[in-house]
């Protein structure tokens, strides 16, 4: 079966806009999406503390093949994460240790994948960025087919190529690209929100009063 790509126009985003985006949690940005735009649960980091933001290049893959990520290794850029539509599969991994080094030597940012990896030890040693939601030993098959740079659903979550990848002990957040200026902002108010509400906290006033969450009624 071949393996299709998706002719797309990437715009980038500059190293500011990436910067500032980097001092932005995952939670914080999901609620600043009305709570939304989050990955499946079951998607966390390989490595605690790995934390991610970078534009997406999308791939989805066959179940148990990952032929089209190694070909689209040979097309992402420096910074990028390639986040990978395979269907939540838990029982064969498509990314281990030689595609992160082959990831790595790419300059690529880190992999988010919706279905297994393994040669975990290894991917932790390299420093390497992966999310993913399984752990398994099974190896993958090739030749089966796939597509790259289209829109896909990663872990529930509608993604497309250039979009922002957020991640940290959370999970994943995927900022959509036209949005991330009006996000941006929202997030950067929220953070300092939060500070002055830990500021009243630190001077005796709940959480609860602060929320404006009534006391509770008796019950006779």
């Amino acid at each position: 079966m071949p393996i299709y790509r998706h002719e797309r126009r990437l715009p980038g985003l500059g190293m500011s806009d990436l910067e500032a985006w980097r001092a932005i949690p995952t939670a914080v940005a999901s609620d600043c999406m009305n709570r939304a735009q989050t990955m499946s649960a079951a998607i966390k980091p390989l490595a605690p503390g790995t934390k991610l933001c970078a534009q997406a290049r999308t791939v989805e893959c066959m179940v148990g093949d990952n032929s089209a990520i190694h070909a689209a290794l040979r097309l992402v850029g420096p910074g990028e994460a390639l986040v990978i539509a395979a269907g939540g599969y838990a029982d064969t991994a498509l990314w281990g240790g030689l595609l992160t080094r082959a990831a790595l030597a790419r300059g690529l940012a880190g992999v988010v994948l919706d279905g297994a990896a393994r040669d975990a030890a290894e991917i932790r040693e390299a420093g390497f960025a992966c999310f993913a939601s399984a752990i398994v030993p099974a190896g993958p098959h090739k030749g089966f087919g796939g597509s790259i740079d289209g829109v896909v659903s990663c872990g529930g979550c509608s993604v497309a190529p250039g979009d922002l990848v957020l991640g940290d002990d959370d999970g994943i957040a995927v900022v959509p690209l036209g949005r991330q200026a009006q996000i941006l902002a929202g997030a950067q108010n929220k953070i300092a929100q939060e500070e002055q509400a830990l500021e009243r906290l630190a001077a005796g006033e709940s959480l609860a009063d602060q929320l404006g969450v009534p006391e509770p009624e008796g019950l006779e």
